[in-house]
This record gives C-alpha cells, structure tokens and sequence, in this order.
C-alpha cells in the first residue's frame, strides 16, 4: 500500500461510509486520485464471451452504482467495470446507516437496497463513454416492482446501445423476495425472457451483447444443480459468482457482525472461490466465469483463476487497500505469468478446481 493508499484511507476511516464512499466517487470524477495503471501484458488479455479484455481484473458493480466514472476506474488499471445495480425507476433504497466496517476482518456489511438514479441517469451518463471502454451494466428490479422479469428485459433494451455486456443480478439480499429468482422455475422464466429480449435487440442492434447471471454464495448443493441447469439450457453467456453472504461465521468484529444485509469483504473469499469451483464442475470448461469475493492482492486473484475463474471482480477490499490495489493486482499477475513461465495467465486455470470444489466452507 502506497502513501496516497495510506492517507486516504485513515482521511477516509474517520467518515462514516457511506459519506466516504460518496468522497471517493468525486475524487476519481475530478482527477484527484494518483493513477498508476500498469502497462498491457498480452499474457493477462483474455477473450471471454467474444470480448477482449486487456486484463481480467475488474471493477465489481456496487461502487459505481450510477454510472458517475466508469472511464475513471479504468484508468486505475482495470480490464473492465461494471456499473449498477440499476433499476428502471429511481429509487432510494434502505434506511441509513447501512454500510458497515469490519476493520478486524476486513469486511463490509451492506443492506443498501439497490439505491440508485435510475435507468435514464445511468443512460445519459454511459452515453458519453468511449464505445471503446469495457464497461458492463448490471441490471435489477425495483423493490415495489409488479412485474420483477419486465424490469430485467427493460433494463435489456434501455442500455442495449452502451453496454459491452449484462449482468442480471438476482443475488442481492437487499431486496425483499429477489433471491428467490434463483428459484429454478423463476430462473427459467427470468432467463427465457431476459435471453429472448438480448437477442431481438441484437437483431436491430447488428452486435450482439453478452448476459452474464450473478448468484449467491449462500446456495444449497441442490441450488447449484438447478442454476447450472438453467444456464446451460438457456445458454447463458457466463455466471459471476458470487454475491455478498447472509453469513457471519468466524468474524472476530462482533459489534457490527450483528447488523443485517450482505457481507463482503475478506472473509468471503474461501466461501465465495468454492462455490466458484463447484460451479466450475457443473459447467464445464466452455462457460465463461466471473469470480469475485474478498479479492486483495495478485495471489487471491490467481487464486480464482486457478479455481476456475475467466476473469475477476473486486470491490470491498478497495476500501482496506486504497485505489493502487488493481494496478498492484496487474502487476503482480504479471509478474506471476514471469516467475512460471506462463504464456498467458489462462494458462493456470482449473489447477486448482478439485481442491476447491472439496473444500469444507
């Protein structure tokens, strides 16, 4: 971690986090913040769902819920971000406070609720974006929806013109009932409609875009089969996998372990790199996967790769490990790709799928 790391991290720490959060949007949106992206290594580039990816390192959705810098965080040496959770209509989400600091396990705690501006902000702001910048929507359903899958195909058509790819993300346990759509029957319904809205648009459109499925960590073995099932009959372009946890188990922090919502951060890389690996199993090599879940440094990232994971997302261990963290992550995979004479990072994917699919979590 670098001074600038350091610095802004206890300026930060001394705001409550959503306040810092807020900070740090208009921080990168004015230049404030140092960028020490990495050069390109052709050995990390990675062609996944028909799209090139400089690096597989990326930019979970959550923070740049609105579409405010996506060009600004690619900067900081990312191969992609995503942004969203968008919903059709504007809404604001969960009462405050409801982001929550772990800092004895490098956590965080959310129950934000899909607060966000609305699919027409979020529409005019990526419209101004390079065409050429890896930037994906994550899509959802507003809470007091009547109709949750026309709010996914809507979601669909509005950013069918600016999105390099979708995520549907249906895993959040912010929203009252969404994770129920993991639900096979609901899944099947979900999937058939946001698939057959894709590809109607790719008919007017001439370019057709990739629709990922995002899921929870929190997933019975049973839940498993049914949402691999799902993907492979709907052909499904890829799975990110995973969401934050509903668990609380081995956290050290026990005042604000207690607090409701998700929980990300350190503690959900074991959990969420097994789902990971166990979905690696019910898939296949050909499904592309996306792995995220406590990713804060190289080696964690490696680490997904080797599980089973195309490309890599991260978010809250930015909060613990400032905004040098993704060019640090590049490098260290370069670096990586040197020190085992790899001609590309892709190289070690799976060496590691059976001990993780094994592990006890």
């Amino acid at each position: 971690m670098g001074a600038f790391d350091r610095l802004a991290r206890c300026g930060l720490f001394f705001l409550d986090p959503e306040t810092a959060h807020g900070l740090s949007i208009r921080a990168l949106s004015s230049g404030l913040v140092p960028v020490s992206a990495p050069p390109r290594d052709p050995r990390l580039a990675q062609t996944v769902a028909g799209l090139v990816f400089d690096n597989p390192l990326g930019m979970a959705a959550g923070y740049d819920k609105n579409a405010e810098v996506p060009e600004a965080l690619l900067r900081l040496g990312f191969g992609f971000t995503e942004i969203g959770t968008v919903t059709p209509k504007p809404q604001a989400g969960n009462p405050r406070p409801r982001i929550f600091r772990l800092k004895a396990d490098e956590a965080v705690i959310n129950r934000l609720g899909f607060n966000n501006d609305g699919h027409e902000a979020a529409f005019r702001r990526l419209s101004a974006v390079s065409r050429d910048a890896m930037v994906g929507v994550n899509i959802g359903a507003n809470k007091d929806s009547a109709d949750r899958i026309a709010d996914y195909v809507a979601g669909i058509r509005r950013f069918y013109p600016v999105a390099r790819y979708f995520t549907a993300n249906i895993s959040s346990p912010n929203t009252p009932g969404l994770r129920s759509l993991q639900d096979r029957e609901n899944l099947a319904a979900l999937l058939s409609a946001v698939i057959a809205a894709r590809d109607a648009e790719a008919v007017k459109d001439g370019r057709r875009v990739p629709v990922f499925l995002k899921i929870a960590p929190d997933l019975t073995e049973e839940g498993m089969d049914d949402i691999a099932a799902e993907a492979l009959d709907r052909r499904l372009d890829g799975l990110i996998v995973s969401n934050t946890t509903l668990s609380r188990a081995g956290l050290k922090d026990g005042r604000q372990a207690g607090e409701a919502g998700g929980l990300s951060g350190r503690p959900l890389f074991e959990m969420s790199t097994a789902v990971l690996a166990r979905m690696r199993r019910r898939v296949g090599p050909a499904m592309p996967l996306i792995g995220v879940g406590g990713v804060g440094s190289g080696e964690d990232a490696a680490e997904k790769i080797r599980a089973g994971a195309d490309l890599v997302q991260l978010y809250s261990m930015m909060v613990y490990e400032g905004p040098s963290l993704p060019g640090r992550i590049v490098r260290d995979l370069s670096r990586l790709c040197d020190r085992e004479h790899l001609g590309a990072i892709r190289e070690i994917r799976d060496s590691r799928t059976g001990y993780w699919a094994a592990r006890k979590v």
